[in-house]
């Protein structure tokens, strides 16, 4: 029996000895099999907080000076998480195109739960038959060609209105102040679309209140929240951003809500002419199955009526901005339009293109205050590999448009603002649309923003409009602030005050 024993322990014990040494060989082996796997460049970072600290309170800024020391392609532990950023065009290229499907899925996030319904929404949703849903309706409803055409009137009559209260503002010797008037006129564009009715009657306390919670909602969405980074100290919400975002999310949904109340109300007068909220609630559904609930409809509601006033009007801001400390642009500009249009009548959208000047403006804007300085964040699906360095699994992609924008290896004299560089020469078929990689101010890929030709068209016919119509002037005694505030959105640090004068025809302004 004893002996029986003895060659059962020393049996177990050799399997044992196998198991370890066997489980051993194959750690070291994973071990140095990862270790050969090498991680791109970056700095250091600090113990469990990694480079969040570095960050600053302008990223955007500090990633740019980051890769000219450590490259294209970087790498950042981001507390617990590791992070990708890419800061010229042919890394952009590689993620958003030659990736792109590895990585079209967003992070999780404090934004997208807080403030975006919980990722319901057509900005946040994973890639998937919902987002698709989402994407195709609004594709064809609002944002694409031929809703863009159909929609054409309402632009024309909301920027009466602003053009009107602008004229009514000199006539009264007071200054406009720009942001708050595109917020104005952008809210009501898109309430007639998606709601069939202006959302705003005058430019005032609730028209302010507005914008000023889209500004909150950009700048709260963008900062780096520490609780995503180390999601197992989430909870103590160390920075007051989720706090804020919740408080937030309240007053959008209580507007929103309301609107949908109202717009159900009225249900019968829009018989026959439905407008973009009918078209969701009526095909809200796909041959996946997939059906959109109320919080799928709020939710791209908040995306239309915020990323859709915001990052638009701060393109435009910019711009004018960049005009008044280049009195010559505002010149040449002017030029143009009197040969094309003549003082006798507004600018049409028909002019557009007529107007090379105007456009090449508007993509110089684009390139040097992109209104997304950081796109959105994605993450990886699976491991993959970039310039031959190994991008692990579950790695935030961000790419820096702000710092591609500015690159001097891409662009002549970047820091400048020179439009002529579109008209003529090696930038003069470079387009904002996601293909050329040198200007991708709404992104790239499957993820590039769904309003990307709507917000080529309203800055190009609003900025348009608004050079072709007012003379410009900084109030006596102030100097152009040309600084930034940092968002989701790029905002000017201070809002852009005016006096704008009539130069067309008075009947223009009646």
């Amino acid at each position: 029996m004893a002996i029986l024993i003895d060659k059962f322990l020393l049996r177990e014990i050799g399997v044992a000895f196998f198991v370890f040494f066997v489980t051993r060989f194959a750690i070291h082996t994973l071990f140095l099999k990862n270790r050969s796997r090498k991680l791109p460049p970056g700095p250091k970072g600090w113990p469990i907080i990694g480079a969040l600290p570095m960050l600053g309170s302008m990223p955007h800024v500090e990633l740019a000076k980051m890769a000219k020391k450590y490259g294209p392609v970087m790498h950042l532990k981001m507390g617990t998480c590791d992070m990708v950023v890419a800061s010229t065009p042919d890394a952009a290229r590689a993620f958003l195109k030659t990736l792109d499907i590895n990585f079209s899925n967003r992070p999780p996030n404090a934004g997208a739960t807080h403030l975006a319904y919980n990722a319901h929404d057509m900005v946040f949703a994973d890639y998937g038959p919902r987002w698709k849903l989402l994407r195709k309706l609004s594709n064809l409803h609002m944002l694409g060609g031929k809703a863009l055409e159909e929609w054409a009137q309402v632009r024309e009559v909301e920027l009466g209105h602003m053009v009107r209260t602008m004229a009514k503002s000199n006539n009264q010797g007071k200054p406009v102040v720009i942001p708050e008037l595109l917020t104005f006129a952008m809210a009501n564009m898109i309430g007639q679309i998606i709601l069939s009715r202006r959302v705003f009657v005058t430019v005032g306390s609730e028209s302010n209140e507005f914008k000023d919670m889209v500004v909150e909602l950009m700048t709260s969405a963008g900062l780096p929240n520490i609780g995503d980074f180390i999601p197992s100290i989430a909870w103590m919400d160390l920075q007051g951003l989720e706090g804020g975002m919740k408080k937030l999310h309240k007053k959008f949904d209580v507007l929103i809500t309301k609107m949908i109340d109202q717009h159900v109300a009225t249900a019968d007068s829009r018989k026959g002419k439905p407008d973009f909220l009918d078209q969701l609630v009526a095909n809200s559904a796909n041959s996946d199955g997939e059906r959109l609930s109320l919080t799928n409809i709020k939710a791209v509601l908040l995306n239309l009526f915020t990323a859709g006033t915001d990052t638009s009007s701060s393109i435009i801001e910019w711009s004018l901005a960049e005009m008044l400390q280049n009195p010559n642009i505002i010149k040449r500009a002017h030029e143009e339009m009197d040969r094309v249009i003549g003082r006798n009548r507004r600018l049409q959208e028909s002019d557009i293109p007529k107007l090379p000047f105007l456009q090449a403006i508007c993509k110089e804007t684009f390139r040097k205050h992109p209104s997304t300085p950081l796109n959105l964040p994605r993450i990886s699906t699976e491991p993959c590999e970039v310039n031959g360095y190994y991008i692990p699994k579950g790695t935030r992609l961000s790419v820096n448009i702000w710092a591609i924008g500015r690159d001097p290896e891409v662009w002549d004299h970047p820091l400048d603002f020179t439009p002529e560089r579109f008209l003529s020469g090696k930038y003069a078929k470079i387009d904002p649309r996601g293909n050329n990689f040198e200007l991708i101010p709404f992104g790239a890929g499957r993820r590039i923003c769904a309003g990307t030709r709507m917000g080529i068209v309203l800055v190009e016919y609003i900025l348009g409009t608004l050079v072709h119509s007012f003379d410009w002037k900084l109030l006596e005694g102030t100097e152009l602030n040309m600084d930034e505030a940092f968002g989701l959105a790029l905002q000017k640090a201070v809002p852009l005050s005016v006096f704008a004068s009539p130069r067309l025809d008075a009947s223009v302004y009646a």
